[in-house]
């Protein structure tokens, strides 16, 4: 006897398809979605008002958000030089130890255009003329012996400069374009701390541990 083979509707077969195929829950990714997406390790950087540079800006008299770093082959950050610019601008200088050659960074309020550009002596010597050349998003300004790359921010302008005959013209440029917020690591190499030094009691050799502790003023026979 032939028997007839069964045919299921086709209603009835596709939720059992689906799941015996679809073993992922809806919205998870594949192996190869979780495989092909990048991870970053590094989270969103922290608002210029808030965290350690602010605590430690504030406390030089310095805003936050007008503190750079910049980097240069054979040049180190004098550490003494960092300091307030103006009323609340940032100013730091680097040393290349084996010629002695200085590169300033100084950032503060402002803006810059052609017109403004020769009003501002390079190095802030008054007297001086100042000539201005445009180079991509920055101006290169030189005058008095000394030469600058001015780059216009929002609501400040970042310089750079030095002695003409010291620093090339290219490792200008570089410092200025190198010129970035500092990270954590930076900052903490780049600012004093903001907490005070810890005042330590001086101690005198010439009080005596009893009475009134005034000074012994005891002079011997025939002193």
């Amino acid at each position: 006897m032939i028997r007839h083979a069964r045919v299921l509707p086709v209603l009835v077969l596709a939720p059992l398809l689906l799941t015996a195929c679809g073993s992922e829950k809806a919205g998870d990714p594949g192996p190869s979605a979780s495989a092909s997406a990048p991870a970053s390790a590094a989270g969103p950087a922290a608002a210029p008002g808030t965290g350690e540079l602010a605590s430690r800006a504030r406390a030089m008299g310095v805003a936050p958000e007008l503190v750079y770093v910049t980097e240069a082959p054979g040049f180190t950050l004098a550490q003494q030089s960092v300091g307030v610019l103006g009323d609340d601008g940032f100013s730091a200088t680097w040393v290349d130890g084996k010629t002695n050659a200085l590169l300033r960074l100084a950032v503060d309020r402002g803006t810059i255009t052609a017109g403004t550009c020769p009003e501002r002596p390079v190095g802030d010597m008054s007297g001086e003329h100042t000539t201005c050349e445009r180079d991509g998003g920055a101006w290169y300004r030189t005058g008095a012996g000394r030469h600058e790359y001015a780059l216009p921010e929002e609501g400040h302008v970042l310089r750079v400069s030095a002695e003409t005959d010291a620093v090339p013209r290219d490792v200008l440029r570089a410092a200025a374009l190198a010129a970035h917020r500092p990270d954590a690591a930076e900052t903490d190499g780049l600012l004093p701390s903001a907490e005070p030094a810890p005042s330590t009691p001086v101690e005198r050799g010439d009080l005596p541990p009893f009475g009134d502790g005034a000074p012994d003023n005891h002079v011997d026979v025939g002193g």
